[in-house]
């Protein structure tokens, strides 16, 4: 799935439990960092057409998609946190979503399925692959997305504070304020 759905499910999970403000952005980054390996595509594209094109994305894209790069995602997060027990967990969990959403949609347009070799370094085998992997661009994809999407407003607008407080918290709240103003709350809200 791509970083935005990747980053959405994050922020939404992280809203799954009441944390604060930094710890929701752990969780949420836990989601979207196992695809750090992708900024590979950019020497790739970069060296293409050279004699000695670096095919950092293609050998290496899903490398981190690992069980120990989660459990060092998790430990990171524990050592930044608040609630350093939970927001660890949440972080171990978050990570996992990120490999659950590549596992079912994330096969290439070639329909090569990117396999998670969950257990590398330590085994090569066995690597996760569904058989029902649909396309990365395909409409399964742009459904969740747009429900995370969804969520996340009406989130914003609930809670009082949006995935923008992880950039500034002045956007954030007049982000909040506009959807507050164009929705306005029930008294019962």
């Amino acid at each position: 799935m791509s970083p935005v759905t990747h980053f959405l499910t994050g922020w939404v999970f992280a809203n799954c439990a009441r944390l604060d403000r930094r710890d929701r952005a752990i969780v949420t980054l836990a989601s979207v960092v196992p695809d750090v390996d992708g900024l590979g595509i950019v020497p790739e594209l970069l060296t293409r057409n050279s004699a000695h094109p670096l095919l950092w994305f293609t050998l290496y894209h899903h490398s981190l998609h690992t069980l120990a790069f989660s459990l060092f995602i998790t430990a990171i997060a524990f050592l930044l946190a608040t609630q350093r027990l939970k927001t660890g967990m949440l972080a171990l969990l978050s990570c996992h979503l990120h490999l659950f959403e590549d596992l079912i949609g994330a096969r290439g347009p070639d329909g090569y399925q990117w396999p998670i070799p969950y257990l590398m370094p330590f085994r090569s085998e066995p690597q996760l692959i569904w058989h029902g992997q649909w396309m990365l661009n395909a409409w399964p994809n742009f459904v969740i997305t747009i429900v995370l999407l969804m969520i996340t407003f009406w989130l914003a607008w609930r809670q009082g504070f949006s995935p923008l407080e992880m950039i500034s918290t002045k956007w954030d709240s007049a982000f909040v304020n506009v959807l507050r103003s164009r929705f306005p709350r029930g008294e019962d809200d």
